[in-house]
């Protein structure tokens, strides 16, 4: 019975990127389909729900893609709702990367000690990975800040995003206004540890500001494009110690972030009932680092 994933993307070309990791995780065949609307869904799942049966079931999977987090979020919602009783597939979101991102850096955070009751701040924190990733801190019981760095509705979109954390995840999370090197300075006041979840290319953390900081420990960054959000840093860096701070770059991190890919992908197809989200694709995440 080979092992038959469907791969749908928002985008009008389905990723490659996730394309390779499928087959890599041990995906058999791939079925692409790109531009995929909401509307659309539950024909496309009904053709895996309906071709099998009982224990062949678990050998097809719906992989829910693409760089819109919001719409592959309304994808999710319309798979699940196709399926009924024990007929169904198990499908994963990971739109953008954003869950395999957020769950692989925060796990990295937390290797490096426990952040219960410490101040833990993720910069340029709206977006869906720095969002995910606040959510999950906080569900780890640190007291979260999540710090817009936009110039502009600074904020608002904090607040906004926050609001969502809370609606989505059930944690509440600070919101903050980091649009300049003083203001992320006022940010990380008494903070343990830093996320930088920015846009590639954007510097956020000045070398000077982290270094001399008294009370940071841990520190990640998701962005491999120079500048990196962390001055002074290097990509490579897994949990490198700089005068007593441990240090994650994009790629220490992106490497755990490939390792969780490849075997939520493969979890897919040892039972037909999975929903692999933010939560699930944590779990699996502290087991492959535990």
């Amino acid at each position: 019975m080979k092992k038959i994933l469907l791969q749908l993307d928002s985008d009008r070309t389905a990723s490659v990127f996730d394309a390779v990791t499928a087959y890599d995780a041990g995906a058999d065949v791939l079925l692409q389909h790109g531009s995929v609307e909401p509307a659309e869904v539950r024909a496309i799942v009904y053709g895996a729900m309906f071709t099998r049966g009982g224990d062949d079931l678990k050998s097809s999977a719906v992989f829910i893609g693409g760089a819109d987090v919001s719409k592959g979020e309304a994808l999710l919602k319309e798979a699940c709702g196709a399926f009924f009783g024990p007929v169904r597939v198990s499908v994963m979101l990971d739109a953008n990367g954003c869950n395999t991102t957020a769950t692989a850096a925060v796990v990295k955070l937390l290797s490096a000690g426990d952040l219960r009751g410490k101040k833990a701040v993720v910069l340029a924190g709206t977006g869906p990975v720095g969002r995910r990733a606040a959510a999950l801190l906080a569900k780890e019981g640190a007291d979260v800040v999540v710090a817009e760095t936009l110039p502009t509705e600074t904020m608002a979109r904090a607040e906004a995003a926050c609001a969502t954390i809370e609606e989505r995840f059930g944690v509440h999370v600070a919101p903050a206004a980091a649009a300049s090197v003083d203001a992320s300075a006022r940010v990380l006041e008494g903070a343990v540890a830093v996320l930088c979840t920015g846009a590639a290319g954007l510097q956020l953390v000045p070398e000077t500001l982290w270094r001399d900081h008294p009370t940071l420990k841990v520190l990640g960054d998701v962005n491999a494009v120079p500048p990196l959000g962390l001055e002074g840093t290097k990509a490579t860096w897994d949990g490198k110690d700089v005068d007593g701070k441990i240090i994650f770059g994009a790629l220490g991190i992106g490497s755990l972030k490939m390792k969780i890919h490849r075997r939520s992908i493969a979890r897919l197809f040892e039972q037909n009932d999975l929903v692999l989200d933010a939560e699930e694709i944590f779990a699996l995440a502290k087991e492959l680092a535990g």
